[in-house]
């Protein structure tokens, strides 16, 4: 909506229209302190005022005055931290994925660039003002706007080449080219969302990355797959509340509800349920969400593990910096405290050989 906005306002700069969205949200990432202020243009002076003065100095938020960063009923869905209310006031940075082998490599050619997360090498957090997506880089498809959070869970995932996988939930095709990567642009990535829109960004960007592994097409998540054989592995990155991505995206945190998160909650089953049919014995199935609720999370986890006697859990390798499930090998949450991408859960099975 602020690009339609801001496109349409004429001799608006791009340094104007950038402090413009800005500012809009930051009124949304500080709203707990506003709601008593009704005219806009003090909204916008105050939250501000706060951001500036949180960067300057985050310490003198004290802990409770930083619930108000929040609703009242997230904390009957999660565990609320301290460290994580901190980050969600911070402003976001622009992540990108280098290919294989080229993270470091593009730090450096862009600048004010680094590539700080261990556990994704091509991740590169780029802190500098360049309209990246106008970059020679960009256009010929060696970098991709990509949370880091998002690149774990591929990588996660653990697609090798020559190998078939299905990315039944996959949008505008971030992880389901992240797979063709890995590939080494061997074997096949089967791509489907239901909004076919999204799967026409996706061949857009397949064709800018020059991969030819890629095959699209829309499901809706009933019983009938796109695809006739059953597959190495199947990544279901389903939709769900993005309570994850509340630092980047703060107005999600006023207009998101508890009822979103049961209506996911059963969503996000039933697509894990008719995806898992995908999986050829021996196959991986990982569902990956960018929330933190336990509906969305450890809660759709049991459910299907309950009704699903030929599937076992997977035990992750070693992720340095991940935290994972207690108990649950086969679990893991991305640490964004430390390294301040999205919020991400992941678990995942293998389906046993006999079934």
């Amino acid at each position: 909506m602020l690009r339609e906005v801001l496109r349409g306002v004429p001799g608006l700069t791009r340094e104007m229209a950038a402090r413009t969205a800005q500012l809009v949200f930051r009124v949304y990432r500080w709203w707990g302190w506003l709601e008593e202020r009704s005219d806009w243009r003090e909204r916008m002076e105050a939250a501000d005022a706060l951001a500036e003065r949180f960067a300057r100095e985050p310490a003198r938020f004290s802990e409770g005055a930083l619930r108000k960063a929040v609703p009242d009923w997230i904390h009957e869905h999660m565990e609320v931290t301290p460290a994580w209310l901190r980050l969600l006031q911070e402003e976001p940075v622009l992540w990108l994925r280098g290919r294989p082998g080229q993270g470091p490599i593009v730090a450096l050619e862009l600048g004010e660039a680094s590539c700080p997360c261990p556990l994704v090498p091509e991740a590169v957090r780029y802190d500098g003002g360049q309209d990246l997506f106008r970059s020679a880089m960009f256009q010929g498809g060696r970098i991709e706007v990509q949370d880091v959070a998002s690149q774990w869970v591929t990588l996660l995932a653990g697609p090798k080449a020559g190998e078939s996988w299905w990315d039944a939930c996959a949008g505008e095709g971030g992880k389901a080219l992240h797979m063709a990567d890995l590939m080494d642009n061997r074997g096949v990535v089967w791509a489907t969302d239901r909004a076919e829109w999204r799967l026409k960004r996706l061949r857009m960007r397949v064709g800018r990355a020059g991969l030819f592994n890629v095959r699209w097409a829309v499901w809706e998540g009933g019983a009938k797959r796109p695809m006739t054989p059953r597959m190495d592995g199947v990544l279901v990155d389903a939709p769900c509340s993005g309570v994850g991505t509340w630092r980047r995206n703060p107005q999600a945190r006023w207009t998101t509800t508890p009822r979103d998160v049961a209506e996911l909650a059963g969503r996000q089953l039933a697509l894990l349920q008719g995806a898992s049919r995908g999986v050829k014995p021996g196959g991986r199935l990982v569902y990956s969400v960018c929330t933190l609720t336990r509906a969305e999370t450890t809660g759709v986890a049991r459910a299907f593990e309950a009704g699903n006697a030929a599937f076992e859990p997977l035990e992750w390798p070693v992720a340095a910096g991940a935290e994972p499930g207690p108990g649950r090998p086969n679990e893991a949450w991305f640490p964004s405290e430390r390294w301040g991408g999205n919020g991400m859960y992941v678990a995942g099975w293998r389906r046993k050989e006999d079934a």
